[in-house]
C-alpha cells in the first residue's frame, strides 16, 4: 500500500520577499536559464471524482482524505488578481486544472473574470481547461458562453473495461466521448485529448486510440507515464517511451510525418498523419523538454511553484492576504522567476525512491 502522507505544501511553501526596489514588469519576464514566463497553470481545486491509478490512487485518496477546507482556498478574485500580476509579466495562455476543475461550484464565473483580461498589448489571452470529462456534456456550452476557449480531456483507453481499471470509479468512456461531441459542439476547439501510457496496464490501446481519434478533428497526444508526486508508485519499468508509441502507430499501418512546434515551449511534439489526422507525444521522461519550459503553476490554495516536479512551493496567498500591493506582488513573482533554474527532467536518475518528495499532480495539475 502507497504511504498515506501526501505532500501539500503549507509547511514547506515560505512567503517570498518583497524586493526593496520594486521593478514594474515589462512583459518580458526571464529566468536564470533565459526561459521566458509564457503559461500560468492554475488549480482550482484538489477534489477529483475520478481515482486514477497514476494520480490519485483510491488507496491513498480515500474516504477519509483530509481535503483542502474551502477557505484555503484562493477566491476567484484572488484568482484573477494574481493571473492578472502573470500577465503583466508576460503570461499569454491560462490553463484552469485540478483535481478536477469542473467540480468548482460557479466555475463560470471565474472563467468569465479571466476572459476579461488582456495582454499589455490589449490581446485576449489563450484561456483553456483540463477535464476528465466526467461533467463535461453539462458544462460545455455555459463555459463557452463565459469566454473558455477550449479544453483538453484526459481519456486513456477506449476499451471500458481498461477505462475503468484506470479511473478505478467504473466511469463508462461512452460518457467521456458524450463531454468531448459537446464541446467540439459548443466551439471549445481545437480539443485535445490526453492519453497517459502505462505499460501492463493501457498501452494496448494505442493503436485503438490512435485509429479513432485519427478520423476526427480532435489531436491525440500519448503521455509518457511521469514520476510526479509519491503516491502513484512510479517504476521506470512502466513507461512506454513516446519513440515507441510513433514506432507501434507506424507499424500498425498509420505513418507519421514530424510538424514543427505551434510555439516555443510546446510540451508536445507533433506528428501527422496522410489522412490529416494529428497526434503529439509528451515525453517528459524520455526527451526532457526543460530546456524552453515557460510553465508556472499554481496551486489550489495559492502556492506558486515554478516546477511539475517541484518540491515546495512560494506562498502567494500569504503575501496578498497581507494586504500587499500589486506592486508588491509583481516584484515577488518577478524576483522568483528570475532566479528559476529548474530542469528536474533533464537532470532525473532512474531511481526516484530516494529524492526529495515531490508535490502531487492533484495539487498543482497537470
Amino acid at each position: 500500500m502507497a504511504e498515506k502522507i501526501i505532500m501539500l505544501g503549507d509547511a514547506r511553501s515560505p512567503m517570498p520577499p518583497i524586493p526593496a526596489h520594486l521593478e514594474p514588469p515589462t512583459g518580458l519576464l526571464a529566468d536564470a536559464l533565459a526561459r521566458p514566463l509564457h503559461d500560468l497553470r492554475i488549480s482550482v481545486t484538489d477534489r477529483c471524482n475520478f481515482r486514477c491509478v497514476y494520480c490519485m490512487p483510491k488507496e491513498v485518496f480515500d474516504k477519509d482524505y483530509a481535503y483542502l477546507p474551502h477557505a484555503a482556498l484562493l477566491s476567484f478574485e484572488e484568482i484573477t488578481r494574481i493571473a492578472s500580476l502573470f500577465v503583466a509579466h508576460g503570461v499569454e495562455k491560462l490553463r484552469l486544472t485540478g483535481g478536477e476543475p469542473l467540480l468548482r461550484k460557479d466555475l463560470e464565473r471565474l472563467v468569465g473574470m479571466l476572459a476579461a483580461l488582456r495582454t499589455p498589448s490589449g490581446r485576449p489571452l489563450d484561456l483553456t481547461l483540463t477535464t476528465n470529462g466526467s461533467l463535461l456534456a453539462k458544462k460545455a456550452q455555459s463555459l463557452k458562453d463565459a469566454g473558455l476557449n477550449r479544453v483538453t480531456v484526459s481519456l486513456d483507453a477506449l476499451d471500458d473495461a481498461i477505462f475503468r481499471r484506470m479511473n478505478d470509479v467504473d466511469f463508462a468512456v461512452a460518457d467521456v466521448l458524450a463531454g468531448i461531441e459537446a464541446a467540439h459542439a459548443a466551439g471549445l476547439g481545437p480539443i485535445k485529448v490526453n492519453m497517459v501510457v502505462k505499460a501492463g496496464m493501457n498501452d494496448q490501446e494505442i493503436i485503438p486510440m490512435a485509429r479513432h481519434f485519427m478520423a476526427t478533428p480532435y489531436v491525440l497526444r500519448f503521455i509518457e507515464y511521469m514520476d510526479v508526486g509519491a503516491s502513484n508508485g512510479w517504476n521506470l519499468a512502466e513507461v512506454i517511451p513516446s519513440a515507441e508509441v510513433v514506432r507501434r502507430i507506424t507499424a500498425a499501418g498509420m505513418p507519421l510525418t514530424a510538424i514543427g512546434a505551434n510555439y516555443t515551449g510546446e510540451t508536445a511534439a507533433r506528428w501527422r498523419h496522410a489522412s490529416g489526422g494529428e497526434i503529439g507525444v509528451i515525453s517528459s521522461v524520455t526527451q526532457a523538454f526543460c530546456s524552453d519550459c515557460s510553465r508556472a503553476r499554481l496551486s489550489t490554495e495559492g502556492k506558486l511553484f515554478t516546477c511539475l516536479f517541484a518540491t515546495r512551493g512560494h506562498d502567494l496567498r500569504a503575501l496578498l492576504r497581507a494586504g500587499h500591493s500589486d506592486a508588491e506582488m509583481s516584484a515577488a513573482i518577478g524576483a522568483l522567476w528570475r532566479v528559476r533554474s529548474d530542469r528536474y527532467s533533464e537532470t532525473r536518475t532512474i531511481n526516484t525512491a530516494g529524492l526529495e518528495r515531490k508535490v502531487e499532480m492533484s495539487y498543482i495539475g497537470g
